[in-house]
């Protein structure tokens, strides 16, 4: 999920969308109407799920996961979708007749580079390595608790984000979720391709965190343009990763370039655009609503795709994390 960054700050991003003094950081410069939400909202809304969701069922297909000698490594998965994703958006970007900021304005810049490394760059070479080792249904569980992240961290840095006893309660709940999840069994086999894998799943969540603090104090952006940049700039900066690995060792078939090409022009490219069009039409709280609606739709997918089931503990362990991220949201008291 390329931008799944802006739910964890739903509220902020709503603020930053109305005249007044509260207007000084967030990405849009339009106001989202309220209301009701139409049925092409929700349709809209859906397809960006699934687009989001079927990130995961990609990757596993580029990396041909449990077959360590086929497949694609995950340095060129990362080269290829977002290169093929900034291509697109650029194309996209050109036609809607907007530019980049100029290189003279350095703060954007700064943002933009960071977030292309924060919210790309790191957390898409962690998921996709330990995707090699883990269904794709896990990995989305483990990126579904970037919010407790957020909302701890927010706590400290942020004196209008500061966690009520309900909204704390759940970042417990949830962090108790994140520890079901990581399961007794990784614990004892310490050490295994499994547990490192998961480890790496949660140092990608940790970056998703780190990137939505980022764009919480960015400076006012159009956020296609926002978007357009630092998928480039994390494009550019991954390029040396694909003089990492020997061309020679690489045995990759035409469907696993399938899924990289898939994941460059959906998840990389067209949800930007959607995420984009839906922030317009709706808000980012309607938005955020995503965070529940992806983990579902990607261990679906990864059921029907794969034969993918998971443990009584895991589905336990999701369960705690959804219900933690919501009270983490709606603790009471000033924030809901």
């Amino acid at each position: 999920m390329d931008l799944a960054v802006c739910p964890a700050y739903p509220g902020r991003f709503d603020r930053a969308n109305r005249p007044g003094p509260s207007h000084r950081t967030g990405m849009s410069q339009q106001v989202a109407p309220t209301g009701r939400r139409t049925s092409s909202d929700w349709a809209l809304f859906w397809l960006l799920s699934l687009i989001w969701a079927g990130a995961y069922q990609m990757t596993r297909l580029a990396v041909d996961k449990g077959h360590e000698d086929l497949g694609l490594p995950a340095a060129w998965v990362i080269v290829g979708r977002l290169t093929i994703g900034a291509a697109v958006l650029w194309a996209i970007l050109l036609a809607m007749g907007k530019r980049l900021p100029p290189l003279s304005d350095r703060r954007r810049w700064r943002t933009i580079a960071t977030m292309g490394l924060t919210g790309s760059v790191f957390p898409f070479f962690l998921i996709t390595t330990a995707q090699e080792t883990v269904n794709s249904s896990l990995a989305a569980l483990y990126t579904a608790a970037s919010p407790l992240f957020v909302a701890s961290a927010a706590h400290f840095l942020f004196q209008d984000e500061k966690l009520t006893r309900g909204s704390s309660v759940g970042v417990m709940l949830g962090f108790a979720g994140v520890a079901l999840l990581f399961g007794p069994d990784a614990i004892r086999g310490f050490g295994s391709a499994s547990t490192l894998a998961q480890i790496l799943l949660i140092f990608a969540t940790l970056f998703y965190a780190i990137s939505s603090l980022i764009a919480r104090g960015a400076p006012q952006m159009d956020p296609f343009v926002f978007a357009t940049g630092f998928v480039t700039v994390a494009a550019v900066a991954s390029w040396p990763l694909a003089f990492t690995v020997d061309p020679g060792e690489v045995n990759a078939s035409w469907k696993n370039w399938i899924g990289v090409i898939g994941l460059g022009i959906g998840p990389s490219a067209i949800a930007q655009a959607l995420y984009m069009l839906l922030i317009a039409r709706t808000s980012a709280t309607f938005l955020s609503l995503t965070g529940y609606s992806i983990p579902v739709m990607a261990a679906a997918l990864g059921f029907v795709l794969f034969g993918e089931t998971q443990t009584w503990n895991a589905m336990l362990a999701f369960l705690m994390i959804l219900g933690g991220v919501w009270l983490a949201r709606h603790g009471g008291g000033a924030k809901a």
